[in-house]
């Protein structure tokens, strides 16, 4: 009898770092927004072979130019009821990573040369990757990483931003890592990005930047497109458990401690 309720003692430890792990509070939702590569409030202008995987669509504004050389994986919805609806699935998106804790504040650094692991960083105004510099994301597959940036997000040209699984040290790709920018984002030439760009105004990618596992979702503005590739990942939504959830486990944590306390005394 003992060593069964030592056993289920053992098991209840086992839950605390499951614990640990989830606490970070809140979750961000991208909805149907989700599956867009590119969405914007005004206008998407194309220049240039630009390859998205996932589903374009503009709403308020109905108008994209340049769609002739542009090669889209999923749907197209220009000021339709689709369109709409991912719109504000963005907007609630935006404001959840916005209203999330920050875990630490990088206001002034750059972004170059850096390595972050899982965790909210905020910057008061700008944010900014050198030219030629590499920002490494590393932890385990489906980590969170937010940024949420004051004003603007501008890479250099020629910089990256890569993500290691902590788990095999090789280079991977993350369907959790948001860009909440409070007015415009411009990846630079040849900028190599990931990640979900989430915009308060526009965003414009310069000649042959690409974004993998990661979209350009723009809520008032344009998005720019100069012969870009933008790929996705199957992602592009995150959950995390709600309090409601992390209190449900406690108490299984708190019957389960008061079980083996009982079989205990009773051994």
């Amino acid at each position: 009898m003992k060593s069964l309720a030592v056993r289920c003692l053992a098991f209840s430890f086992l839950l605390f770092p499951l614990l640990a792990l989830n606490a970070y509070a809140g979750s961000i939702i991208l909805g149907t927004a989700g599956s867009y590569s590119v969405l914007a409030g005004s206008t998407v202008t194309n220049t240039g072979t630009t390859v998205l995987s996932g589903n374009l669509g503009v709403s308020p504004g109905c108008a994209v130019t340049g769609a002739g050389t542009m090669t889209v994986g999923g749907t197209t919805n220009l000021c339709n009821a689709a369109s709409l609806q991912a719109q504000k699935d963005l907007t609630a998106g935006y404001l959840q990573a916005q209203s999330l804790k920050s875990t630490g504040n990088l206001t002034g650094t750059d972004l170059g040369g850096l390595t972050l692991t899982t965790g909210v960083y905020t910057f008061g105004s700008s944010a900014d990757l050198a030219t030629g510099a590499t920002l490494t994301l590393e932890g385990t597959p489906g980590a969170l990483f937010v940024f949420q940036i004051g004003s603007s997000l501008t890479t250099g040209s020629g910089s990256a931003v890569i993500f290691i699984n902590s788990l095999t040290g090789k280079q991977s790709t993350d369907p959790n890592i948001f860009w909440q920018v409070g007015s415009s984002a411009t990846l630079g030439t040849s900028t190599a990005f990931e990640g979900n760009i989430l915009a308060l105004t526009s965003i414009t990618l310069n000649t042959s930047a690409s974004i993998t596992c990661g979209s350009a979702l723009a809520q008032n503005g344009a998005v720019t497109l100069q012969g870009n590739t933008i790929s996705g990942c199957g992602g592009g939504t995150t959950t995390v458990p709600e309090p409601g959830t992390m209190g449900f486990m406690g108490t299984g944590l708190v019957i389960l401690g008061g079980a083996v306390r009982r079989k205990l005394r009773l051994a």
